[in-house]
Parts: structure tokens; C-alpha cells; sequence
């Protein structure tokens, strides 16, 4: 029996306007309430850390984050459909995680969907735990919202 397994090269990036067609792409995809344009750049234009995951052109993968006094709030992270399940939101949160530690932060911050049982479960196995939640956090379908838990991670 053999197997064959696919090597993937991948590299961080800045995010950039220039590229945001591309996350715009990504981030449709994956979400039923996806951020807009002008959340990303919003983002791109406050200072926030904006990284992209890249294979050669291709955009793996994003996240936005923005630093506090002694903490980082995960805003974004995705991944792109083709490419979950292959470890690439671990990586983008071992970046994080890395350069948080690096601006002196002591903490992350997120929240989730709370029908997001995926994404829970990829934050609990990274170490993040459960602080509270947030009522009405998300917009939802047909003019109704969706609660967030917030999830905090010691660094």
C-alpha cells in the first residue's frame, strides 16, 4: 500500500488592497455573513497585523488581528474552503501566537459563532478556553442575530 501526500510550500504575507479581491473571494465563500471590503480595509487602514497564508499567487488563507495594551483580539481567520482540514488554521494561529508574545501581549481574544462548532473545536484543541458570551453578537438569516462565545488564550 502506499500513499501519495501533497507537499504544499506556503509563506506569510502582508495583506494587501491589492490583493483584497482575492480574500473578498475566500471570504464569500466560507461565510454566510462574510466581512466586506470595507471591513478589510478598515482594518488595512487602522494598522491592524493583516496576514495572508500564500502559495506562490494563491491565498491559502487570513487573518486580522488587533493589538490592545497587553492583549490581541482575533477579529478574522479563514481559511479557504480547499485547503481546511490541512493544519493551515493552526499555522496562521502559531503566527499569531508568535508575534503577539513578540508585542509584549499576555492574552488573545476571539469570538465564535456559536453554531461554529468547527472553528470551537480547532481554538479548544489550539488551548483557547471559554470566557462568556456575547448575545445577539452576529448578524444571522432573515434580520435575526446569533450569539458569540468569547474565547481567551494565555500566551
Amino acid at each position: 500500500m502506499s500513499a501519495v501526500f501533497k507537499t504544499l510550500e506556503a509563506a506569510f504575507e502582508p495583506m494587501s488592497e491589492a490583493r483584497l479581491d482575492q480574500v473578498l473571494q475566500i471570504e464569500a465563500a466560507a461565510y454566510a455573513h462574510p466581512w466586506s471590503r470595507g471591513n478589510f480595509s478598515d482594518s488595512l487602514r487602522s494598522g491592524y497585523l493583516a496576514q495572508m497564508l500564500c502559495a506562490g499567487p494563491e491565498v491559502l488563507g487570513y487573518f486580522v488581528a488587533m493589538k490592545g495594551v497587553d492583549e490581541v483580539h482575533l477579529l478574522n481567520i479563514t481559511v479557504a474552503l480547499p485547503h481546511q482540514g490541512q493544519g493551515l488554521g493552526r499555522a496562521m494561529l502559531d503566527a499569531l501566537a508568535l508575534w503577539s508574545r513578540g508585542q509584549g501581549a499576555q492574552w488573545l481574544w476571539l469570538e465564535v459563532r456559536t453554531s461554529n462548532l468547527r472553528a470551537q473545536q480547532v481554538y479548544e484543541r489550539y488551548g483557547f478556553r471559554r470566557v462568556g458570551d456575547r448575545r445577539n453578537y452576529y448578524p444571522a438569516e432573515q434580520g435575526k442575530r446569533e450569539d458569540a462565545i468569547v474565547m481567551s488564550f494565555k500566551l
